[in-house]
């Protein structure tokens, strides 16, 4: 099984999103990384447009986009922290790409985090990174070859402690592997967790996105069909296609029958309010996009 990628297209994309939501004022911000930058081509540029004409630049690519991808953020960090609170002891990044949450939030010193990827993408991220990071001593970069390695001799080699509650985070990832892949993934979780309490946070791309693609983004939404494509296009031009795509029962079945229950299934559509609205940024219904959920699921 291999999913992770030599090529880091949207590892970037992601975290050009969540630069340019730092960069709003701090009133009006619903996540901030100061790490991103790093990690994006022309961040000086999107620094000196500013969170304003960078988002308005977004807008034309797909309106909603960016409040789509800061709404998954903000959504998973708000529940890593609270699985903190309630006494996770671990916390394993699947595919972390350039996931920054280890040192971009407040999490406490005494949480074990691992982070798995393929060495190649491991090494280019540590590159990037400052010298002196917030919990960096805490972090384990689990690197795993999926066509000759198991995940769960990796992880378990690396320190992962079966017996303590653990947390893990499938984030962007889904879309881009094979469903076979998804389903060996969250079985090798079932067997590293099967003593103790686990959470896993994952995102899918909703199935009627082929079938009715007007039911994945709201009513209004300018030019639908033609913003699909263009999304999928650009996936594929950069060597990451859309691959697979998951009904909601379909995703409860699969994580049932390795012992999880859907907790929470949300998308932008449900967080609208929760993150956006408070603070004057309500996406009107006809940029929201929903084309992505967000799940909780624990065993």
């Amino acid at each position: 099984m291999s999913f992770w990628f030599g090529k880091d297209a949207t590892a970037q994309g992601v975290a050009k999103q969540r630069l340019i939501e730092t960069l709003a004022p701090p009133s009006k911000r619903v996540i901030s990384d100061p790490y991103a930058k790093r990690f994006v081509l022309g961040a000086s540029l999107i620094k000196l447009m500013g969170h304003r004409l960078s988002v308005l630049i977004t807008e034309k690519f797909a309106p909603g986009f960016h409040q789509h991808l800061i709404a998954r953020t903000r959504f998973f960090d708000d529940c890593i922290q609270e699985a903190v609170e309630n006494g996770v002891d671990q916390y394993v990044i699947l595919g972390a790409g350039y996931d920054l949450r280890a040192h971009r939030l407040d999490l406490p010193s005494s949480l074990r985090v691992f982070e798995v990827d393929q060495a190649e993408v491991q090494k280019r991220k540590r590159k990037k990174l400052p010298q002196h990071l917030f919990n960096s001593e805490n972090v384990s970069y689990v690197s795993v070859d999926f066509n000759h390695q198991s995940l769960v001799e990796r992880l378990l080699a690396s320190g992962f402690d079966p017996n303590k509650p653990t947390i893990f985070t499938l984030e962007g990832v889904s879309q881009y592997i094979t469903k076979p892949a998804l389903a060996t993934t969250i079985e090798a979780l079932a067997a590293l967790t099967h003593r103790t309490d686990a959470t896993f946070l994952m995102s899918y791309v909703d199935e009627r996105l082929n079938s009715d693609p007007k039911a994945c983004f709201g009513d209004g939404y300018p030019h639908v069909v033609k913003r699909v494509n263009t999304i999928k296009d650009l996936s594929d031009k950069f060597g990451e296609p859309w691959v697979s795509f998951y009904r909601s029962d379909e995703i409860e079945q699969m994580l049932s029958g390795y012992g999880f229950k859907v907790a929470e299934n949300k998308t932008l559509e449900d967080l609208n309010g929760r993150y956006f609205e408070p603070i004057g940024r309500k996406v009107p219904e006809q940029h929201v996009m929903k084309l992505e959920h967000f799940v909780v699921a624990r065993a």
